[in-house]
């Protein structure tokens, strides 16, 4: 009996391959269908919203989009910011925006936020919201020219110029919360929903 126990699969409103990856190692059947939302202006209108709240507002535009253009599915959608203090980061455009990030980021602690939004025809049946604070060490400018070289488009690929499971570990000194959490898709809490809701075999 296969653990995805659902007539469909899963849709993930995202076209992030890290989140694909994690549902797919997991044992769920996906079916990948990109949000196509404008999430800066989105993060325009969460404006003075901390970044945690921003990160849900993403995701539950994200599912609400898919979920419309998709009716009877399950859809999943997730979204993350990143904090230092008070000031609110985005995913870097370029390996310029990166490195002024890496720069901001150096020796300091940080916090990632990550939710994540289940919607069904118009309806939010679960949300989540997970943090895990991470350290940078301090590192030189040579540093960041070499990290951006090795990371190559990875370092625009993700909030923070950076992806722990890559080449982006080279940046910290100590890292505490969920691994699911900083890959940017809380698993575990996925999982126990849709297991007390019927879509996985319990």
């Amino acid at each position: 009996m296969p653990l995805w126990i659902a007539p469909q699969p899963l849709v993930l409103a995202s076209k992030s391959e890290a989140r694909r990856q994690i549902l797919a190692a997991s044992g769920l059947p996906v079916e990948v269908r990109p949000a196509g939302i404008d999430e800066r202006a989105i993060e325009a209108q969460a404006g003075a919203l901390a970044a945690d709240q921003a990160a849900r507002l993403l995701a539950q535009a994200k599912a609400a989009a898919v979920a419309k253009a998709m009716p009877g599915r399950l859809v999943l959608a997730a979204d993350q910011t990143l904090s230092l203090g008070t000031r609110r980061f985005s995913k870097p455009a370029d390996r310029a925006a990166a490195r002024e990030q890496l720069r901001a980021l150096c020796g300091q602690s940080h916090n990632l936020h990550s939710a994540i939004a289940v919607m069904r025809d118009g309806e939010l049946l679960f949300e989540h919201l997970d943090l895990a604070t991470l350290t940078m060490r301090n590192f030189s400018e040579r540093f960041i020219e070499s990290y951006l070289d090795t990371a190559g488009a990875a370092a625009t690929a993700s909030v923070g110029g950076y992806q722990i499971e890559g080449a982006g570990i080279h940046l910290f000194q100590r890292i505490a919360g969920d691994y699911f959490t900083i890959l940017g898709l809380p698993l575990l809490p996925l999982l126990d929903f849709l297991r007390r809701n019927g879509f996985i075999a319990s």
